[in-house]
């Protein structure tokens, strides 16, 4: 072989166990990389601390990891689709459903749910704290051109934003880069850019509850019925991706929908605030 060469007479009297401890770990590694489930989710879910809290429970009576691919929901579709994961948890209802018709997903199930939030600074430029109405809102935002930022990274908050803007007759994508300011980042760097410049943004609750450097930003407008934000879970479908851990992604989504699973999620609290809320079978 042309590298021996290069070897010194210790490594060459050891060659043959080299070469007989890669071979073990050659066939050690894929063995446990096997044991490993790929869990394709969502940033808010990552970035608000639950599956810390969820996993090693689960983890503990299955007796296999759970290894958390957070991005946003878009890129979790893709990325699913792409036969690189083995379950989603994501919060974009009528891409989800899209998936499962194309054939990517075994089927698709409620999970949990909490609600998005307008934050922004607490002078509130914009005047969100007296709007009437959530579209309402959003028109001040346009009106004042007080600066906010959209993730624009097709993440299930990216097009819930881009839903509502088109709810209430509005399209600020023409101002890109003046007032309306696109990050292209998840919700945690986005929230704190949004902190930085003075800005107002959409955020779901729970990651903004879980935000550690509010500063002066709080919540200005919330309540509204279409900032209901819904999850969703979803195996991959073993007939599209052969390779998917079915068994395993079966058996972790069964157990977030029955009565453990909901009782840890509803459990789950930042700050005393329940972050999210069990609705699986309702």
């Amino acid at each position: 072989m042309r590298a021996r060469k290069y070897l010194t007479p210790f490594l060459i009297f050891l060659w043959p166990a080299i070469l007989s401890l890669t071979a073990i770990v050659a066939l050690v590694v894929p063995a446990q990389a096997a044991g490993f489930l790929i869990l394709q989710s969502t940033t808010s879910t990552q970035n608000s601390g639950l599956y810390d809290e969820l996993l090693p429970i689960f983890e503990a009576q299955a007796g296999f990891r759970v290894r958390v691919v957070a991005v946003g929901t878009g890129q979790a579709l893709r990325n699913a689709a792409n036969c690189d994961g083995d379950l989603l948890i994501v919060h974009a209802k009528a891409a989800e459903l899209d998936f499962v018709a194309k054939g990517y997903g075994e089927e698709r199930h409620d999970l949990m749910y909490n609600d998005f939030v307008l934050v922004g600074p607490d002078d509130d430029p914009a005047g969100l704290r007296q709007a009437t109405s959530l579209n309402d809102a959003l028109l001040r935002l346009a009106q004042t051109k007080a600066p906010f930022l959209s993730r624009a990274d097709d993440s299930g908050t990216h097009k819930k934003e881009l839903a509502l803007w088109q709810a209430a007759g509005l399209d600020p994508r023409p101002d890109s880069g003046t007032w309306y300011l696109e990050t292209g980042s998840g919700m945690g760097a986005t929230l704190g850019a949004a902190v930085e410049i003075r800005a107002y943004t959409l955020s779901d609750r729970a990651t903004w509850i879980a935000f550690a450097k509010k500063r002066d930003h709080d919540i200005l407008f919330e309540g509204d019925p279409q900032l209901y934000n819904q999850y969703g879970v979803i195996p991959v479908s073993a007939k599209h991706c052969p390779s998917a851990k079915h068994d395993r992604a079966q058996e972790l989504m069964n157990w977030l929908l029955g009565s453990e699973g909901q009782a840890a999620i509803a459990d789950y609290r930042r700050q005393g605030q329940q972050l999210f809320f069990p609705n699986a079978h309702q």
